[in-house]
């Protein structure tokens, strides 16, 4: 069973009782830094111990007036390989409090810029309860490396059809589905006369010309 370490301040919060509904074994202690400690493995299979703070919007404001949130997420980073911060609420963090917007903004930055400490967004106890279910099953799934080049989506016959075509001289998307709409498959349209090609809307006899040059030359190796 997947086990989660919870601080007993956390008793009265209403996660545990969400956590225990989603079969999860939670470990009360009396925590010196972070609220939860869920194990986690990462790609190579390493298992990691991720701290996690929760605040609450008005929480999180109240720790910048007394600088609490700073010596917290020190402690948090300097005592877990994965630190986390959570702020729960679905309250606008800049209107519920007499805050200066740049004054939150510039805490944000600093907790995601310079701590390099992730934060991520609840809307209330059920919502923190199902993110840290779903952290927390990352233990129990095979991971695999994900690769960082964008993969591009195989062409469909349409689109092959229509990438030969545009290869043609001056035959651009628009002029390739006319010439395809016209002959109906690229055969017919390698094959068509110039006669036949200046049928289709903006190719000129220059243009008809010039594809039935590249299509019927022979090809030169130098």
């Amino acid at each position: 069973m997947v086990k989660i370490i919870a601080d007993h301040r956390e008793r009265a919060s209403g996660i545990l009782q969400e956590l225990a509904k989603k079969n999860i074994e939670v470990e009360m202690q009396q925590l010196l830094s972070a609220d939860f400690i869920i194990s986690t493995k990462d790609r190579g299979g390493i298992i990691h111990n991720v701290g996690v703070e929760r605040k609450t919007t008005n929480d999180f404001l109240n720790s910048i007036i007394d600088k609490r949130i700073i010596q917290q997420l020190i402690v948090l980073k300097e005592n877990f390989t994965i630190p986390l911060l959570i702020i729960e609420g679905e309250s606008n963090i800049y209107q519920i409090r007499d805050f200066h917007p740049n004054a939150i903004r510039g805490m944000l930055a600093a907790i995601a810029i310079d701590m390099q400490i992730p934060i991520l967004y609840t809307r209330n106890y059920r919502d923190t309860a199902a993110l840290l279910s779903v952290i927390a099953h990352r233990l129990e799934k095979p991971r695999s490396a994900f690769s960082l080049l964008k993969k591009k989506k195989p062409l469909s016959l349409k689109e092959q059809q229509e990438y030969i075509i545009e290869t043609l001289p001056g035959i651009g998307p628009s002029l390739a589905k006319a010439l395809l709409k016209e002959f109906e498959s690229v055969k017919k349209v390698i094959n068509a006369k110039e006669e036949h090609l200046r049928k289709v809307e903006k190719i000129g006899p220059k243009k008809a010309k010039r594809i039935r040059e590249v299509i019927d030359t022979g090809y030169q190796e130098r």
